[in-house]
């Protein structure tokens, strides 16, 4: 038995590839996207096939909880669901049964890679001007804590599809370990007790007082044990009933009443919430270097990680490596790219036309490759092939979000990024979980420099999301990794990160994942100021991105690759997270 706990490194194998074939992404479908490789090739997988059990998360409970499935004979997705509906009691501020998820679903027997889309939608009743108030836009904080922030939630709905295409146990035998901890009690680790008697303001509301109050009238603090009743009678209707309870039931009732509530009553009804459906995408997978990567089509922003990662195959700075100051100034400008792109273009595809081959498209790829030398402030978007005129979208994103990764014994393998979108979303709770703002993830505005907002508010659409979890194959299509990470807008600066620094760079998973954080939106530049040495730190200011601290949400990267016939794992140390494989060594 191997045992990874924040990582433990390993040796890179030498690869040459021949070449590889790729897939695209579309509309929704039944049907995953394989991904075939042509030629021969000395791969990372030689030898023995990547397998598990490998369960990497947030939070050591809800990884026992994932790894007791997987010792029963359960799927990657069955233990999925056991790990979301820990995390959701244990880490509420992330993640929860009231929030959305993006899942990345690897098949080992036919090397289908299908996108699960559990993103929240607005309600019938949203107009563009949701988060208007007297013609004009709310104040974020304002919107973040009205009833008018919460769309349907989407993962569960989502949880229980993929679990029926992929689970191997029965659904209701996955929930046991949730409904334990509720009951019985948790300890409070550190982290949520930081969030618990913190400055966000979602654990001032009185649902959250009530919850967070302990019986002598004391905020919890860490090493407390917590119980919380009303989640054990909810994850066992779950179990029991099926996610009905919640879409259509009693639980759906009791959340469409609480987003009625005051202040700003919200229009999500009971209909919206019955209505909610989940969807399968095709996965959009693009090569890099040795690899292809997979990501989830938009609503998810992955195509923007691909285009990040095109340019950067065309960029050679990027590969001097860590301690590079050039590296790293190609590493900002890179960014600025990407993210000005990705906020003028991606937004709901089943609602508008986001131009995925044109961002992708080799030419404009060469083309915006070429300016990273010349780039010294913030950039304007291009115009990718076939791209409608938008308007600019300023889109704040929160970062209480959770990732995981899972490798059950046959090689199936879960990425899934979940959330809630804000610390604990909008502070309403029902039965004994948070609800989502996701909402707040639309552009406020619905037009900017006379056209509309891709990101723009509309009934039923789902709003566009920085959630990117990837999986990593080689170029015969065999599943070597998977990452992903919370952060908000920044989950595609700290997945890029990791990427340059386990592929391009050469480093184990956790050296690649602890690497300094760098995040560079336009004007926004945050960083972990106090881990980039003082040459880095100079040549950046001298190109236009002068230093700041990050926000206090940071990274939660988790991450894996198969190397020498083991994972090489890794978990992001900023947060609470391990890593634990008992894959045989060979």
């Amino acid at each position: 038995m191997h045992f990874i706990r924040r990582g433990l490194a390993a040796l890179l194998i030498p690869v040459i590839l021949a070449g590889c074939q790729t897939a695209g992404a579309g509309a929704p479908t039944a049907v995953g996207t394989q991904v075939q490789g042509q030629g021969q090739a000395t791969t990372p997988t030689a030898g023995a096939p990547a397998r598990g059990p490998f369960v990497a998360a947030a939070n050591p409970l809800a990884v026992e909880a994932g790894m007791k499935v997987l010792r029963r004979g359960g799927s990657a997705v069955d233990a999925a669901v056991a790990v979301q509906a820990v995390l959701g009691l244990v880490e509420p501020q992330s993640s929860g049964l009231g929030g959305g998820a993006f899942l990345m679903s690897y098949a080992a027997a036919t090397g289908q890679v299908t996108a699960y889309d559990g993103r929240e939608t607005a309600p019938a009743s949203a107009t563009p001007e949701l988060f208007y108030e007297d013609g004009k836009p709310l104040a974020f904080i304002d919107a973040l804590l009205s009833g008018r922030s919460t769309g349907a939630p989407g993962a569960v709905a989502m949880l229980a599809l993929a679990q029926k295409d992929h689970g191997r146990l029965v659904w209701r035998d996955l929930f046991g370990e949730a409904e334990r901890l509720a009951r019985d009690g948790f300890v409070v680790s550190p982290r949520l007790a930081g969030m618990i008697n913190g400055a966000a303001p979602q654990a001032r509301t009185r649902w959250a007082q009530a919850y967070f109050t302990r019986p002598d009238g004391e905020p919890y603090r860490a090493g407390d044990v917590m119980r919380n009743p009303a989640y054990a009678r909810t994850v066992a209707a779950l179990a029991n009933e099926g996610p009905g309870v919640l879409y259509g039931g009693r639980i759906g009732r009791e959340i469409a009443h609480t987003v009625a509530e005051a202040p700003r009553p919200g229009g999500l009804t009971e209909a919206d919430i019955a209505a909610y459906r989940p969807l399968r995408r095709d996965a959009l997978c693009r090569p890099y270097r040795i690899y292809v990567v997979c990501v989830p089509p938009p609503p998810s922003s992955g195509v923007a990680l691909l285009q990040f990662l095109a340019m950067a195959e065309q960029t050679p700075d990027i590969r001097q490596g860590p301690d590079s100051p050039a590296a790293w100034v190609a590493f900002g400008r890179l960014q600025r790219l990407m993210y000005a792109d990705r906020d003028r273009y991606v937004g709901d595809a089943d609602f508008v036309g986001v131009p995925i081959a044109g961002l992708l498209d080799p030419d404009y790829v060469a083309a915006r490759a070429a300016l990273v030398p010349t780039i010294e402030g913030p950039v304007e978007a291009g115009a990718p092939p076939g791209s409608p005129p938008r308007g600019v979208d300023r889109t704040a994103e929160p970062g209480g979000t959770s990732h995981m990764v899972i490798v059950d014994a046959e090689g199936n393998a879960v990425s899934m990024t979940t959330t809630v979108e804000s610390i604990f979303g909008n502070g309403r709770m029902v039965e004994g979980f948070f609800l989502n703002n996701q909402l707040t993830d639309f552009s406020f505005t619905p037009n900017e420099d006379g056209h509309p907002a891709a990101n723009a508010v509309a009934a039923g659409k789902r709003p566009r999301s920085s959630m990117t979890p990837v999986l990593i194959l080689d170029g015969q299509g065999r599943l070597v990794g998977a990452i992903g990470s919370p952060g908000g807008s920044s989950i595609l600066a700290y997945v890029a990160k990791a990427l340059i620094g386990v592929i391009d760079w050469g480093l184990p998973m956790q050296e690649a994942v602890a690497l300094p954080n760098l995040v560079v939106r336009g004007e926004m530049i945050g960083a972990d100021t106090a881990l980039i040495a003082p040459d880095i730190r100079d040549a950046l200011g001298a190109a236009g991105m002068s230093l700041r601290p990050n926000a206090t949400e940071t990274s939660g990267l988790h991450g894996a690759l198969w190397r020498n016939g083991r994972w090489d794992g890794g978990a992001d140390p900023r947060r609470e997270g391990v890593a634990v494989s008992e894959v045989q060594e060979p």
